[in-house]
């Protein structure tokens, strides 16, 4: 007798739902799935126990026929496909027909559907019919799971906590929520209400109901198409990041998708505009031909393959700079706000008071910068907002900006002894001392991101503080100068290095054998990064040269560095070596903390700023500047109230 056996179908679906039934969230997943496909406009989930206990989904959308009710719960039976041609054109969120039945195989399920003529409920315990009936006719779906995986105990153990997994439902809905803004989505956990979308088609109301209203503010519209895709969504302003990617969605077709490669070309958009280990909040969708992209993949439909994918990547990143371009990122100085109400509490009709940041014209500034630059002065509001019995500020003239403090010198503290303290990269003053040029003839500049600032002096000499007639600015010298410094290097490495300065002390470096290897295989590479290696013995090479624009003082700890960039890629990546070679020089070439500038410094540090293309953020991500408007000042000094 043969030792291989057919398995039965309970057997099969308890199998399946190893794959597609991990945990509640699988469930709830893919159950809205199946709502959004019945062109469902109003969607309720019901939850007691994160789900374990009971999940509840009931939407208004096509229903079942009556004929078709016991057939759902089969294997592999589906009305979203019909031949293989389909799967290369699927535009539903479902499609292998195994939800249901591996979902009825490890609960206990009730479902009452309606195509709006006449009802039918059907009881389904483990995979077993128990009961078929007639039932109300309401049209829609109204499906219930309860005891979840009450007969795959193991399952069970492998549970988390109750806020573990209710977390994970919240994930889903959020997402398909965002996916779906045509949709009315009403999330409850054990009779509190977690989440309610309003289903009017505007993304901006659910990003609101998820992330809060003056999240929504800070984020801006993008779009951007190639012959093959179409991208449009809102991005987080730079200030505004987060410890992990969950708050990056990426959508295809309406279809929410996880993809590293999407994530990696988002962060390239924003380049050094964040700071190292912090995300932004992003909505990303993406329309494109079926035909480029397969989701048959995995079961969960998250995984996907795309063609042309570098091609997709590209137009991220581009539409995501391009967001940037004209955008003012200074950020605003902080300033006491009144505590935002939980989301749960907001209403919708805030948004609706906000003008739509697709249909704002484009005047060089974000919605979020904007606001510190409240025009409104002192005098004007003073009326309007002065205490009983305050008098009136008398009226002054703005000063003449354009001749204001260049004469002064910088503050200067006689007990702060430079020398006992160390640089913010925690090495001591002592090092090469790095200089600013001050030119005779400095070119004006006649365009720049960032208003004309004009000096005040220093604090502790780390801090240069500025002013012009919008407020108090605080910039960090030594992040200013990294941007200054890196936008200079970034030209410099990848190109040919025509002139080489021979060093007096020639560098020997010693490696494994392996790593010897590696160096001699991208020697070249090394090269364009203004690393000139030549073998040296056994397993070590000598350094006699080094391109003229490489940072003085710190060449033999910048070569050191940059090899080991190389070592650490597993795949290397040329671009991303220049990269990190541009930063590590802009780094140590740049003055440091504790560093005291004469006014014409600080005055040419300041115009070399404007002159950057992005002047808002060191190439870590850091900021350079902090404003505090004018009006934040009167505020914070209770002359406005």
């Amino acid at each position: 007798m043969g030792k291989i056996l057919q398995l039965d179908d309970a057997l099969s679906n308890k199998i399946a739902a190893g794959e597609v039934v991990e945990r509640p969230a699988s469930v709830v997943k893919e159950l809205l799935e199946n709502a959004i496909d019945a062109n469902s406009t109003v969607i309720e989930i019901d939850l007691e126990e994160a789900g374990l206990a009971r999940i509840r989904i009931t939407d208004n959308g096509d229903g079942i026929e009556e004929e078709d009710v016991l057939i759902a719960f089969q294997r592999h039976a589906t009305s979203k496909i019909k031949n293989e041609n389909d799967l290369f054109r699927i535009r539903t969120l479902g499609f292998r027909g195994e939800a249901l039945p591996s979902i009825a195989s490890v609960s206990r399920l009730e479902m009452k559907t309606s195509t709006g003529l006449e009802g039918n409920k059907v009881l389904i315990e483990g995979g077993k019919v128990e009961s078929i009936e007639k039932a109300d006719s309401r049209k829609g779906t109204d499906i219930s799971i309860s005891d979840l995986f009450f007969n795959t105990p193991a399952r069970l153990k492998y549970m988390k906590t109750i806020h573990t997994e209710l977390g994970n439902i919240t994930d889903v809905v959020n997402r398909l929520a965002l996916a779906n803004p045509t949709i009315s989505f009403r999330l409850v956990h054990n009779g509190r209400q977690l989440l309610k979308t309003t289903g009017n088609g505007d993304v901006r109301q659910v990003l609101a109901a998820i992330y809060g209203i003056n999240m929504v503010k800070s984020m801006i519209p993008i779009s951007g198409e190639s012959l093959d895709y179409k991208i449009s969504g809102y991005i987080s302003m730079p200030e505004i990041t987060r410890a992990s990617r969950n708050y990056i969605s990426t959508m295809i077709n309406g279809r929410f998708i996880k993809n590293y490669a999407l994530v990696k070309a988002i962060q390239e958009g924003y380049h050094t505009l964040l700071p190292i280990g912090r995300y932004p909040v992003v909505l990303l969708n993406i329309e494109m031909d079926p035909l480029l992209i397969d989701v048959n993949v995995h079961p969960s439909k998250m995984e996907v393959r795309l063609s042309k994918e570098q091609e997709l990547n590209n137009l991220v990143s581009s539409v995501i700079k391009d967001a940037f371009k004209t955008k003012e990122l200074i950020p605003a100085g902080f300033v006491a706000q009144k505590q935002e109400k939980p989301k749960s509490e907001q209403t919708f009709m805030e948004l609706d008071h906000m003008e739509n940041p697709a249909n704002q014209q484009d005047n060089g500034q974000s919605s979020m910068a904007s606001k510190p630059f409240v025009e409104e002065k002192a005098e004007e509001l003073s009326g309007r907002y002065k205490a009983a019995g305050q008098q009136d500020f008398p009226k002054t003239e703005m000063p003449n900006w354009q001749n204001a403090f260049v004469a002064q010198e910088p503050f200067m503290e006689t007990k702060f002894d430079a020398r006992d303290e160390q640089d913010d990269d925690g090495k001591n003053a002592s090092e090469p001392e790095v200089f600013i040029d001050v030119p005779e003839n400095q070119p004006e500049v006649t365009s720049s991101r960032v208003p004309p600032l004009y000096p005040i002096g220093q604090m502790h000499g780390t801090y240069i503080l500025a002013q012009n007639d919008r407020g108090l600015y605080i910039i960090d010298q030594h992040a200013a100068q990294e941007r200054i410094k890196y936008e200079y290097f970034r030209e410099k490495v990848g190109q040919v290095a025509t002139e080489l300065q021979e060093m007096l002390v020639p560098i020997t470096l010693e490696y494994s054998a392996d790593e010897c290897m590696k160096i001699s295989e991208y020697q070249h590479e090394l090269e364009k990064v203004g690393v000139f290696l030549e073998p040296f013995g056994y397993n070590s090479f000598i350094v006699r040269s080094h391109p003229q624009w490489l940072p003085r003082g710190e060449e033999k700890e910048l070569i050191e560095d940059m090899i080991e960039q190389l070592l650490l890629m597993k795949k290397v990546d040329i671009k991303k070596l220049r990269e990190e070679a541009a930063i590590m020089m802009s780094c140590k070439a740049s003055i440091k903390a504790n560093h005291h500038l004469r006014m014409d410094e600080i005055q040419a540090l300041l115009d070399e700023l404007r002159r950057s293309s992005d002047p808002f953020t060191c190439p870590h991500g850091r900021p350079i500047i902090v404003h505090y408007s004018t009006y934040e000042m009167e505020k914070m000094f209770k002359r406005v109230m």
